[in-house]
């Protein structure tokens, strides 16, 4: 049985009334009828929907750049902690350990990257294959 919430919902998809509007390259509404002659038919797929795209997160390739940027954000963080932990060091020997931690995290941190740049390829490459026997 749906809960309140879910009920609430359903009755609110149903109250309004959805109209699809079509844009053609200049900006003017187009009948759906026009739309669907301007509309580019890919073959071998016509009439099948689109799978959802929902949760498949693009994943970038691996960058020195957005490593360093990452590293930027986390070395505030690991001086707070640094300073927060009790140890014997002075504020210089805290930034110094803050700094050898940061040589370990930013190399890390690209190869992690790769790795999951590495695993997205080949995913990527598994479902195409998977595609093109099904076909």
């Amino acid at each position: 049985m749906p809960s309140r919430k879910q009920r609430r919902r359903r009755q609110k998809q149903h109250r309004h009334e959805w109209e699809e509007v079509y844009v053609d390259e200049e900006g003017r509404e187009l009948p759906a009828e026009e739309a669907a002659e301007l509309k580019p038919v890919r073959p071998g797929r016509a009439g099948k929907p689109e799978p959802p795209q929902r949760g498949r997160r693009v994943v970038e390739p691996p960058s020195w750049r957005r490593t360093l940027r990452r590293g930027l954000l986390f070395f505030p963080l690991m001086l707070i902690v640094i300073f927060v932990l009790p140890s014997d060091l002075s504020t210089a020997g805290k930034v110094a350990n803050a700094l050898v931690l940061m040589a370990f995290f930013l190399p890390f941190s690209y190869f992690m990257d790769s790795v999951v740049w590495r695993s997205y390829k080949r995913r990527l490459a598994k479902s195409g294959e998977q595609t093109k026997r099904e076909r």
